[in-house]
């Protein structure tokens, strides 16, 4: 049945014609790893610290969970289950890892069914919020990349990792001394997946020539990327409480500058700096540890380098 409903949305994306499609893909776009990142850290910088975190540990777990569910499913992608399927062809950058459950629809939850969770924000913005999330985990589907069962589980099971988040960071304003174990017992968590991931046997079929079809050393890419990104933020979320304390109560064009200090400095970081290490440590160790490197940029690095900077010129200022 999820075969013949992507099938019956590819006729209509070919019939429809391109708007649809690049509207869909924008959808699409702003579920992307990268993009939730980017956005989650420019809350953390420039808006709200403590929403910041709430956002970036729980897309961090999202992401360990997401990896832990796609490495013991192991579910091949739409196209290789069926080779009627033609996914948009623009996807299929994006379309790593195994397909269930959908990463896309786990981000979109973590950023803005995270938003929605929380009652701080108007009735109306939530509702679009939430509309967000289902136009992103319906553009998966579109563009014939996840099966509706991938991303109806995605969007479950990252919402339900951002209200347990949510309840933790509740929890820990009234017990502020047990950051410590919960970033301990977060960190294990994360490698043990890691472990898992990498000890596990996966599928091995092969087509008609011969040739495999699906490489599950490939397909837990994306699950050691979520463990280094979880393990970046716990450590660099723990420094940076008990070492920096940065603050977000400062002036609007104190955050604009943090702004565009902010996403030169990451992405100098992301393209240059975490791709180094990555090619200087092959394996699953470079993955984890580039992605360890993001993390801890935006989570400590950043915030000590701006604190550092503010207080330097607040200081000559004087």
């Amino acid at each position: 049945m999820d075969i013949n409903i992507l099938l019956a949305l590819q006729d209509f994306r070919n019939g429809a014609g391109s708007c649809l499609t690049d509207f869909m893909t924008k959808m699409s776009f702003i579920g992307e790893m990268k993009t939730v990142l980017i956005i989650m850290a420019l809350i953390y910088w420039c808006v709200s610290k403590e929403y910041g975190n709430y956002l970036l540990m729980g897309w961090s777990g999202s992401r360990v969970v997401n990896g832990l569910l796609k490495v013991t499913a192991c579910a091949y992608r739409p196209w290789i289950r069926d080779v009627r399927i033609v996914p948009d062809s623009a996807a299929l950058a994006a379309a790593t890892g195994y397909s269930f459950p959908s990463g896309h629809s786990m981000n979109a939850a973590a950023l803005y069914g995270g938003i929605a969770i929380r009652k701080e924000l108007p009735k109306v913005l939530r509702f679009v919020a939430l509309a967000i999330v289902v136009l992103i985990a319906f553009s998966r589907n579109f563009l014939g990349v996840h099966t509706p069962q991938d991303t109806l589980v995605g969007v479950i099971a990252g919402l339900l990792v951002m209200w347990l988040t949510f309840k933790l960071t509740v929890w820990l304003k009234e017990h502020q001394e047990k950051d410590v174990i919960v970033a301990c017992l977060g960190i294990a968590a994360a490698v043990a997946v890691a472990v898992f991931a990498a000890l596990k046997s996966y599928p091995m079929d092969y087509d008609a020539t011969g040739k495999l079809l699906v490489d599950g050393a490939k397909m837990a890419n994306d699950t050691y990327k979520g463990v280094g990104w979880c393990v970046g933020f716990l450590l660099g979320w723990l420094l940076e409480r008990r070492f920096v304390g940065f603050s977000t109560e400062v002036s609007l064009m104190t955050r604009i500058v943090r702004l565009a200090t902010g996403l030169l400095s990451f992405y100098a970081v992301s393209l240059i700096l975490a791709p180094l290490f990555k090619s200087l440590i092959p394996g699953v160790a470079g993955t984890i540890i580039a992605c360890f490197i993001e993390m801890f940029y935006v989570v400590l690095i950043f915030p000590l380098l701006i604190k550092c900077f503010e207080a330097r010129r607040h200081g000559v200022h004087k």
